[in-house]
């Protein structure tokens, strides 16, 4: 028996996938099948994960306006990462997992088997939120999990990072299709087919294009491959940001060394003249006090200057650098909202198309896309021959 594994990505709806409100296509009747592995805050879990790392970020800074008081919240509110990630895992599809057919039971067993074994697989992805749905059309596990790294040198020293957690997973990003995302989903997938193989059960791959899918629903796969790829390069020009801004903060400090080096200068005993001694003559009281004094004083300016210019240098080549990063920040930001306005748009035109083949019959829409793709072909071959003759004319 083979059968497909199908990976997406989930909006998250925690409340739904609890069942604290239950949506139309859920059949109330088959709910008790369900298994609930987790359902925790994920406010809780933020508390759990990053207070600490957060204290000891915040007692670093020494701006008021840099310490962050609630981490779920900047998260939450801000663009460069999401609160949280969901995969919604399912084998096969209704007509051959069917959640009312026979194979129904050993859809459940499979993925329970599957998730029992996530969350030591993937250490750096916390599971906060996890339901197996026997009670909607097929068989399938949602899983909600935060992910985070540690040790990390920008921001919080244990932040929020997919990126950086499926890199600490051993998932490096490489082409455009090959992102950390892309490979982490294929190896859950072969973590679950070795699943299926143990119930006699083999992996039915499509294909990279997955010739079953129609034009529409490549299309959405593609764009929320985009949007993925534009999430992971905005978490990385977040980073380069916070790492500029932070070395500019450290201009403030440096202007906390000046502050103390003055106060040296004013109190330690080493900048101070003493009363000249009893019978002592003024040219052996300068040789022996001033010049040596004088001496020390121009070494610190000349040592206080030469940091001066060159963290001025500094200064200027930071913001510079600062304002290329927000302009670029701001130009993946748009694109990113676009793609995702364009697939909702794709979203509407599947949901149609699923409809008219609801209506008129798979065979009769295939027909008609036959057709049209032949019609296609006749145009674009007409033109090549009026070219082709055109350059012969001339």
């Amino acid at each position: 028996m083979k059968r497909t594994i199908s990976a997406e990505v989930g909006k998250g709806s925690v409340n739904h996938n609890s069942r604290k409100f239950r949506a139309e296509n859920v059949d109330g009747s088959r709910t008790h099948l369900n298994i609930d592995y987790c359902n925790e805050r994920i406010q809780t879990v933020y508390h759990q994960l990053f207070d600490e790392a957060l204290k000891r970020y915040n007692e670093k800074q020494t701006r008021a306006d840099r310490r962050i008081p609630n981490y779920y919240e900047k998260i939450r509110s801000g663009n460069q990462e999401k609160p949280f990630h969901e995969i919604i895992l399912q084998i096969g599809n209704k007509d051959d997992m069917s959640a009312t057919g026979e194979y129904a039971e050993l859809a459940r067993t499979i993925l329970d088997e599957y998730y029992r074994g996530f969350q030591e697989r993937n250490p750096n992805l916390r599971v906060f939120s996890a339901h197996l749905h026997m009670d909607e059309t097929t068989p399938h596990l949602h899983i909600d999990f935060v992910p985070f790294t540690t040790g990390s040198k920008r921001g919080l020293d244990t932040r929020v990072s997919l990126k950086q957690a499926l890199a600490a997973q051993g998932f490096k990003g490489g082409t455009r299709g090959a992102t950390e995302w892309a490979q982490w989903v294929q190896s859950e997938k072969e973590q679950l087919a070795a699943v299926m193989e143990r119930y006699d059960i083999q992996w039915e791959q499509k294909g990279t294009h997955e010739k079953h899918l129609s034009v529409l629903d490549y299309k959405k796969q593609e764009r929320e491959k985009e949007i993925a790829a534009l999430d992971t390069t905005l978490a990385e020009k977040q980073d380069e940001l916070e790492t500029v801004q932070n070395r500019i903060d450290n201009f403030d400090q440096g202007a906390q060394s000046i502050e103390k080096l003055e106060q040296r200068i004013e109190s330690d005993a080493e900048f101070q003249l003493p009363n000249p001694p009893t019978l002592m003559t003024v040219k052996t009281y300068k040789q022996r006090f001033v010049d040596p004094l004088i001496k020390k004083l121009k070494e610190v300016i000349r040592e206080v200057f030469y940091h001066y210019y060159k963290a001025l240098d500094s200064y200027h080549r930071l913001n510079n650098t600062n304002g290329r990063l927000y302009r670029e920040n701001e130009h993946l930001t748009a694109t990113n909202d676009r793609l995702k306005g364009e697939n909702e748009v794709l979203r509407s035109e599947l949901k149609d198309f699923r409809f008219l083949r609801k209506v008129l019959g798979s065979q009769q829409i295939d027909n008609l896309i036959a057709q049209a793709k032949d019609m296609e072909q006749q145009r674009k071959q007409t033109q090549r021959t009026r070219r082709k003759n055109t350059t012969f004319e001339r």
